[in-house]
Formats: C-alpha cells, sequence, structure tokens
C-alpha cells in the first residue's frame, strides 16, 4: 500500500512539470507569431538610402527575444520554438496572395528583414550552450552494478 503511494506522489510533480514545459514551449511559439506579426509590418519604415535600419535593429532585437527565451529555457528548443513562430509568420507574409496583397515585399527592407531574421535564429540557437548528446547521456541502467557472477564462485 505505501509502495503505490510513492508511486502515485512521483507521477504528481513529473506530470506537473510535463504540463508547464509544454506551456512554456506553446507560449515561446505564440510569442514568436506575435513578433513576426508585428515585425513584418513594421519592416519596410524608410529612414536611409543605402542600409535599411529598422529591418536591421527588426533582427537585434529578434536575435535578444531567441536567445534569452533559449537561455531562460535552458535549451536549444527554448530559442528555436519562437524562432519557427516568427518563420512562419514571415514566410506567409511573404507569399503573393491571389488578390495581390504582399505584406513583406521583395525589395530591399524585404531582404535584409527575412535574412538577418534567418541569421539571427541561426546564431540564436547555436550561441545557447548544449545540454550533451542524448546518446551520451548514462540511461537507468548505469545506476546499480550488474553482477555477472550470480553469487556463484569460480
Amino acid at each position: 500500500m505505501e509502495e503505490e503511494q510513492v508511486e502515485t506522489d512521483r507521477a504528481g510533480p513529473q506530470g506537473t512539470h510535463t504540463v508547464i514545459t509544454v506551456s512554456a514551449y506553446i507560449m515561446l511559439f505564440v510569442l514568436g507569431v506575435a513578433y513576426g506579426i508585428v515585425a513584418s509590418l513594421e519592416h519596410s519604415w524608410d529612414v536611409g538610402d543605402l542600409v535599411p535600419p529598422v529591418p536591421i535593429a527588426l533582427s537585434l532585437l529578434l536575435f535578444g527575444l531567441l536567445y534569452g527565451a533559449g537561455r531562460l529555457m535552458g535549451t536549444k528548443l527554448g530559442a528555436f520554438v519562437p524562432g519557427m513562430g516568427w518563420m512562419l509568420v514571415a514566410m506567409l507574409f511573404s507569399m503573393k496572395m491571389p488578390e495581390g496583397d504582399l505584406i513583406v515585399a521583395a525589395n530591399v527592407p524585404g531582404y535584409w528583414y527575412l535574412g538577418g531574421g534567418a541569421l539571427a535564429l541561426v546564431v540564436a540557437v547555436l550561441l545557447i550552450p548544449s545540454s550533451g548528446s542524448w546518446l551520451l547521456r548514462q540511461g537507468p541502467y548505469g545506476k546499480r552494478p550488474m553482477n555477472v557472477s550470480d553469487g556463484m564462485s569460480a
């Protein structure tokens, strides 16, 4: 009876941890989508002649958002998930609609915005420290030494 109670107590916090983690990743994806919508609508402000500063600033802001999310979550996936939210919106807004509408146009600010954002995504994911390869982690089999002789002596 006591063993069943211990197993139930262990399953509770682990299940709660999983729900919180999944909820956090969903919220990060929504944050990436929201940033993608706002940044896609604002990327083409005309401020300079040669290199448009607004798309570069938006790419740097995206890098900060992705890097911060990855560091706070402690995983590369923490930076990748909001980046995919941004990428989904940026790609959808750069496709021409049947009505002829186009939000991210094929012009200099549009290229800087898409290229800089993609570069920010890749660099942010690469700069997050890795927790190590799952192939090199010791599994549950390594916690107890294996008894090969089964109590028999040679």
